[in-house]
């Protein structure tokens, strides 16, 4: 009896031995993993702990953070009432020119709407001053090729008419808008060019009546000088019978004229 109840107990501490992780071999490596584990997790949670709190730490609550209101198109004083009744301040105000947008309207804003601010904070804004204007030049009597130069160095766009003038041709005798008038950028300039003095096409009055002929002359702006008689026989009794200058030579208003009519009483006086 004694024989086998030593061989059982034999049996059932091999069998103990056989079982996974029995004996004290698989007993070490185990707690050296769930020491590592443990490390790995306290590690872990330290770095999330620096990151979070030192290096990025999170914003303060959301009630006490203000968002940033649009108030872009807006001028100063509705741009000042919007950003109170949302707890932030009008801060800084920029300008610049901007040649759609009208003058004293906001362009932009810093912070951005829709971004959060802290109560009171300042919001700062760029207004508008508007396009660029400039004074029309006063180029009359300029030659229009350096009118030209003027106005275009200027920033203003050059369109060109004509008329007849007194003033040598070329030179400019009107200028639209005004010379000094303020002008919006790029804007327009008409000058308008002297094409030189009327010229005028000296007519045929050979033939006409003395008067006749003189009245046309004076319609056209041409002089016409105390009028020679000169002896002539049959129909040319007051009748225009020499002229100069000839006909058809372009003249310029105010150029004389001189014409020669028939008589035939100055036959008897010679004779006398």
């Amino acid at each position: 009896m004694k024989l086998g109840g030593s061989l059982e107990r034999r049996r059932r501490k091999g069998r103990q031995l056989d079982r996974p992780g029995a004996g004290g071999g698989p007993r070490i490596d185990g707690d050296i993993l769930l020491k590592a584990a443990g490390i790995a997790l306290v590690g872990w949670a330290a770095g999330y702990l620096l990151s979070t709190r030192v290096l990025f730490p999170a914003p303060p609550p959301p009630g006490d953070l203000n968002e940033v209101p649009d108030v872009r198109g807006l001028e100063l004083a509705g741009a000042r009432e919007s950003l109170s009744e949302a707890g932030l301040e009008l801060g800084g105000v920029d300008s610049l020119l901007h040649p759609s947008v009208p003058e004293a309207v906001i362009l932009g804003q810093s912070p951005l709407p829709g971004q959060i601010a802290r109560p009171g904070s300042p919001v700062r804004v760029t207004i508008s001053l508007g396009p660029q204007r400039r004074a029309v030049p006063d180029v009359t009597g300029v030659h229009e090729d350096r009118a030209r130069i003027v106005l275009e160095t200027s920033g203003f766009l050059v369109s060109f008419d004509s008329l007849e003038s007194e003033e040598p041709r070329g030179r400019v005798v009107e200028v639209s808008p005004t010379p000094g008038q303020q002008v919006v950028l790029p804007g327009q300039v008409r000058l308008t060019v002297s094409m030189g003095p009327p010229v005028i096409t000296m007519p045929l009055v050979l033939g006409l009546p003395e008067q006749e002929a003189v009245t046309l002359l004076d319609s056209l702006g041409l002089i016409v000088e105390p009028v020679e008689e000169v002896f002539r026989f049959g129909r040319d009794q007051g009748i225009v019978v020499e002229q100069e200058p000839a006909s058809e030579v372009e003249l310029q208003r105010g150029t004389p004229v001189r014409l020669k009519v028939g008589r035939r009483g100055l036959d008897r006086g010679n004779n006398d």
